[in-house]
This record gives structure tokens, C-alpha cells and sequence, in this order.
């Protein structure tokens, strides 16, 4: 049996897909804002090179792991909302289909009765 999309999953896809693009490009513009911040802040400062890196790098590991926490959020998120969408598994699909056709074998046999 061919996979049939409905019109509602299409657009649901989407919509995920969009919200998803949105938070990467959100984190993405954080870690460049806190980079900049960074630089100005040794520039002020008067950190050495060595000093600004260790900085860099501890931020960079909060980052990541920020990163970290909101990428499992969302994909947390994701599949609760998709919970509550009922979509047949492909065994229910399947057993509906043998039974359409038991059906129609009925329907055929009723009709030749005649």
C-alpha cells in the first residue's frame, strides 16, 4: 500500500520544521553575540590572549551545553506533540486493509448468490 500524506501532516511537518530552524538560528545568533561580547569585554578589561581564550573557551562550553539543553527541549516537545496526534501504525493499516478485502470477497460472493 502506497504511503498517502494527509493535508493536515504536511503542513504539521512544516510547522516543525519551521520552529526548528528558528531556534537553531536564535542559538546561532547568541553564540556570535557572546563572542562579540567577549572580545569587548578582554579589549576593556586588558585580558591577555591567554586569559581571553580560557574566557572564550569556558563561555563556548556553557554555550554548547545551553545548546545542548535547548536542542533535546525541543525535541522533547516534539514528540509529546506528536503523541497526541493519532496516526495509525502499519499494522493497523494493514489489518484494516485484509478486512476491507474479506469484505469484499463477501460482497463478490453475495453477488454471484443471485
Amino acid at each position: 500500500m502506497d504511503k498517502v500524506e494527509t493535508p493536515q501532516k504536511r503542513p504539521l511537518a512544516e510547522t516543525f520544521e519551521r520552529v526548528w530552524s528558528q531556534a537553531l538560528l536564535a542559538v546561532s545568533t547568541a553564540e556570535d553575540e557572546a563572542a562579540r561580547t567577549v572580545q569587548r569585554v578582554a579589549d576593556l578589561a586588558g585580558w591577555s590572549q591567554e586569559e581571553m581564550s580560557r574566557q572564550g573557551r569556558l563561555l563556548t562550553e556553557r554555550l554548547a551545553g545551553h545548546r545542548k539543553d535547548l536542542e533535546h527541549n525541543v525535541e522533547e516537545g516534539v514528540k509529546r506533540a506528536l503523541l497526541t496526534i493519532k496516526v495509525p501504525r502499519r499494522e493497523e493499516i494493514q489489518d484494516i486493509e485484509a478486512r476491507l478485502i474479506r469484505l469484499a470477497e463477501r460482497i463478490d460472493a453475495l453477488g454471484q448468490r443471485k
